[in-house]
């Protein structure tokens, strides 16, 4: 089939079950890689179609009184029970993006579509029909369709297409009410992690992927890199992909490990072969065999020899000698943002300086629209920092925000250090100076014996004290609406049945509760941490602060001590208005040679495959 159609389908691995009156699986069909498709007949019937890896391997089931299940859609499963066929469709292993859009398509176009009654007549020519094939492919639901299904989702009283939850069910029985209501619109989210239109240049990123290449993207602060990484993660199918990165912090943003989990190697610090077997006797051998696509962001923070280390055991764990053992590779970062963490009086060694780098790395990318900021001059000084170019103009528009009074509904800016230390220094003092009582939300972690990863790897802390008056930082993403989004600065207002209630510097107010964060194991298991969602904000580090957007943001740059730490800092704040620099001198702000010379024939190249566009080869003509 070709999956650049225009028609609604989901590739994953299948297995059906045939039940008879008793509940006995009187069937059993399993297929590793399927491909459902859904279909019109002559007669404008939706059909899903299963196609297995033979030819002849196709079963089809009308889409009628039909339950779908899509508890577990965020792990690529989900199952369809087809009652009137008393067959069970159990999906698993698709990317998740298909597969939401799958489901959503059969909603979507349930909902709109008339029943008419069966008669002799109208069954003989379905018979005709479905034996003389001529099934037309269903394209994805339209934004009309799904407006027009949400509408008639909220009015009309009929069967549920989707399993009610048990919550429903018993108010159901308590009601006395037997017939289903009709599914809310809120269903129709489906918890879709690709929401949101991607432009030209990340398309072309994604297009590349799904064709196989091995990838490095690369772009600005500000310029979608995450929201790219995890529309490729849901592209993917999750059982055979890895996402990776350098930091916990990062790793936790899009849903993955560490690159060091992963590897099974730890700090990397023994020889090549005693990385090999020390990778082997680990759980992440594994893990390592079965992973087809790996994905690695903040990849300018991994140095050169981690990076041929890893390369290396994968090769050696999996007996496979193309590189990276013939894993696909995606690799995400800016290498003029935070350089690896090198011992002193040695020299940093990045990762493209490194042999396996050329020999893995097919194809670049450069992300250049900036969605962060807005201001084109703001933009513009943003991109001449980066590269360590300062101009008297420059100088003088970045002191010149010294003087700006950044402050609004009592919250105070965010001071960014260059020291993880004294930043914890400050927020302790100040929060030392409030008068009142201390409360203290200590978090719900599954598994006790892993509080101090939990701690390394989430943004949220396991100890958390508040005061009123404390600044905060919302750390999750509440109302977007309302502008309750990772990263908004508050004031906690007062403390209402036990819970801080916090003032945002947008207007708004939150009685906080409990909220959820999840990171993986190597293993593949899930340990979460229940906590409050705030952070103590008068102080974070510039490592800490790596992905984040603040709308309130001062910093002293006179202690930086690694190329780009300058750059990241100011390209944190949302735009000029909110920023405030003490002390500004060009002397802060430089950029590596190294990483200057990278990007000079890194852009050379991209320039080459413009004039040479990706595909097949053209025929010579004689």
């Amino acid at each position: 089939m070709n999956q650049d159609s225009e028609g609604c389908y989901v590739t994953c691995t299948a297995r059906l079950e045939w039940l008879n009156a008793e509940g006995c699986i009187t069937r059993k069909v399993n297929h590793k890689t399927a491909t459902l498709r859904l279909v019109r007949n002559n007669f404008r019937e939706m059909l899903v179609e299963v196609r297995g890896e033979k030819a002849n391997a196709v079963i089809k089931f009308a889409v009628r009184a039909i339950s779908v299940f899509n508890r577990f859609m965020s792990e690529g499963k989900a199952s369809i029970k087809f009652q009137e066929d008393k067959c069970t469709l159990f999906l698993s292993n698709a990317p998740i993006a298909q597969l939401v859009t799958f489901l959503k398509t059969i909603f979507v176009k349930m909902t709109g579509q008339s029943e008419k009654p069966i008669t002799k007549s109208s069954m003989r020519d379905k018979l005709l029909s479905n034996a003389k094939g001529g099934e037309t492919d269903i394209s994805p639901a339209t934004t009309a369709e799904v407006n027009k299904a949400r509408e008639k989702a909220a009015t009309v009283s009929r069967a549920t297409v989707t399993t009610p939850s048990p919550t429903s069910i018993r108010k159901r029985k308590m009601t006395g009410e037997n017939t289903p209501k009709a599914p809310r619109a809120k269903k129709l989210n489906m918890s879709n992690p690709t929401i949101g239109e991607m432009t030209e240049e990340q398309k072309k990123v994604l297009a590349a992927i799904l064709g196989g290449r091995n990838v490095f993207f690369t772009g600005s602060a500000g310029t979608g890199k995450s929201f790219l990484l995890k529309r490729i993660i849901a592209a993917l199918p999750p059982d055979v992909t890895m996402a990776t990165a350098s930091t916990g912090v990062a790793a936790c943003h899009i849903g993955g490990i560490t690159l060091h989990q992963f590897a099974g190697i730890g700090l990397g610090t023994a020889s090549v072969e005693a990385c090999c077997q020390m990778a082997s006797k680990s759980a992440a051998s594994t893990i390592l065999r079965k992973t087809k696509h790996l994905i690695i962001d903040e990849i300018s923070m991994i140095d050169a020899d981690y990076f041929e280390k890893v390369e290396a055991v994968v090769r050696y764990i999996r007996r496979n000698e193309k590189p990276f053992g013939g894993i696909q590779l995606i690799l995400c970062g800016d290498f003029f943002q935070l350089p690896p963490v090198s011992k002193r009086d040695e020299k940093v060694k990045f990762c493209f300086q490194s042999k396996a780098w050329a020999n893995c790395v097919q194809v670049n990318f450069e992300l250049r629209i900036v969605h962060r900021q807005k201001d084109p001059i703001f933009i513009n000084i943003l991109n001449n920092v980066r590269i360590g170019r300062i101009t008297e103009e420059i100088t003088e528009k970045l002191k010149a925000t010294s003087l700006q009074k950044i402050e609004s509904n009592g919250i105070l800016a965010t001071r960014l250090c260059s020291h993880i230390r004294e930043a914890n220094e400050i927020n302790d003092s100040q929060l030392e100076k409030l008068p009142g009582d201390q409360k203290v939300f200590i978090a719900e972690d599954s598994d006790k014996m892993m509080t101090k990863t939990l701690d390394q790897q989430l943004p949220v802390p396991s100890r958390l004290v508040l005061k009123v008056g404390a600044q905060v930082m919302l750390l999750k993403n509440i109302n977007v609406s309302s502008g309750l989004v990772n990263g908004a600065r508050g004031v906690v207002a007062k403390f209402q049945d036990g819970s801080p209630v916090v003032h945002f510097r947008t207007g708004g107010q939150y009685q906080a509760k409990m909220e959820t964060w999840s990171i993986k194991t190597a293993g593949g298991g899930i340990i979460q941490r229940k906590q409050i969602p705030f952070k103590l904000a008068w102080a974070f580090s510039i490592h800490k602060s790596q992905g984040l957007t603040l709308d309130c943001v001062e910093m002293s740059l006179s202690r930086v001590f690694d190329a780009g730490q300058a750059y990241v800092a100011l390209s944190r704040a949302q735009s000029m208005e909110c920023l405030r620099v003490l002390d500004f001198n060009a002397k802060q702000v430089w950029a590596n040679p190294l990483v200057l010379e990278f990007y000079k024939n890194f852009r050379r190249r991209i320039h080459e495959m413009e004039l040479i566009p990706l595909g097949r080869k053209a025929k010579s003509v004689c």
